[in-house]
């Protein structure tokens, strides 16, 4: 070999050693273990799936969607957010979590229309080393890598301990019906188990309870229909589990011609907002959408680059995130929605409830 031989072996050897040591630290040094995703490096066009359950509580299109997808383009402004709702059909979810798997996102954030069947969703996308986090809903059976919610557990107690108190002010007579949420719904477990801690010792009888098919508020009215029909003029009151369903509850009521006795929800929708100001829901729950769909947006973003969130608190051996929410009555309802800017009155207080806006000194 000739001198210039040499010098061009040596040149292509070092470049070979130099774009190794390139690719070495491009890599972001994600040879973890478990469901880890990439490095930094991997993240120019990322896709990360969010998978929201159903159709029948209209703050996943109008709040959460929005929300998680600012959030991450704050974080990240060349990912891409691929966005499903499965409308109540637990197959349709796989369906959607495993076209997301198959365009390669980087993680999933999903709420499970069924807390059982999403474990096999858990499984595949582990599998593939692509993280899982539950939102707002648990998956019990096979847990996630992290899961953000509310304290689902917390918000039963809270409804049905503001319920029991205000009937007991009132010195009311009878029983009270509980409905609960969709029996799939893990979360929905946890809101029935709160609830029944704060009934089960009121000294209020439990007149009957009911778990609601995919919280569908028809199938929640249709229920409370007959319930009217046997106890009549024993109901005291009614917890619902939700907005949806304390929805479907009142207009059982008001289908019936009787009075509207106090009734529950959670979730603060507007629809229950107009309600508690026209003073047919007694209260709701404020749990800003803001909170968790940005606190998954962040731990999505961690676990894209590499990182596993350590979370504050453990639920079915899950690193977690549960936050406390607040319970809305007439009495709060302007400061925790209003003067906070969750709500605006230009969206609430219109037609017929702009008199009780006037009242509540929302304007």
């Amino acid at each position: 070999m000739n001198r210039a031989q040499v010098r061009t072996s040596a040149f292509a050897a070092v470049a070979v050693l130099a774009g190794s040591m390139l690719a070495a630290c491009g890599s972001g040094g994600s040879g973890g273990s478990g469901s880890e995703a990439g490095g930094e490096g991997d993240l120019q066009n990322a896709k990360v799936a969010f998978l929201m359950p159903d159709l029948a509580s209209t703050r996943y299109e109008l709040q959460d969607k929005p929300l998680f997808e600012a959030k991450m383009k704050q974080l990240c402004p060349t990912c891409q957010v691929i966005y499903q709702n499965a409308d109540s059909d637990a197959a349709k979810q796989q369906q959607q979590a495993n076209s997301a798997l198959a365009q390669g996102v980087k993680a999933i954030v999903i709420d499970p229309v069924d807390s059982a069947a999403a474990a096999t969703i858990v499984k595949s996308a582990q599998s593939q080393q692509v993280p899982i986090i539950a939102y707002d809903r648990p998956i019990p059976a096979t847990p996630a890598d992290y899961y953000i919610s509310f304290d689902n557990e917390k918000i039963g107690s809270m409804i049905g301990q503001s319920l029991v108190d205000h009937l007991k002010a009132e010195k009311a007579e009878g029983g009270i019906l509980q409905v609960n949420g969709s029996p799939t719904d893990a979360a929905a477990g946890l809101i029935k188990k709160g609830i029944h801690t704060a009934v089960d010792s009121s000294g209020f009888k439990l007149l009957a309870e009911y778990d609601t098919p995919d919280w569908q508020p028809e199938k929640a009215q249709t229920w409370v229909s007959g319930q009217i029909t046997q106890f009549k003029d024993e109901i005291a009151g009614v917890v619902a589990a939700n907005d949806g369903t304390g929805g479907g509850s009142i207009a059982a009521f008001k289908a019936a011609g009787v009075k509207v006795p106090p009734i529950t929800g959670n979730d603060a929708e507007v629809a229950a907002a107009q309600r508690i100001i026209s003073g047919d829901q007694y209260n709701t729950i404020s749990k800003p959408i803001k909170i968790v769909a940005e606190a998954s947006a962040n731990a999505a973003w961690e676990f894209m680059q590499g990182k596993k969130p350590a979370g504050k608190a453990q639920l079915f051996n899950t690193p977690s995130e549960l936050f406390v929410p607040t319970v809305v009555t007439t009495e709060n309802i302007k400061e925790v929605l209003f003067d906070s800017g969750i709500m605006k009155a230009a969206e609430v207080c219109t037609g017929d409830y702009a008199k009780g806006c006037q009242e509540l000194g929302i304007q």
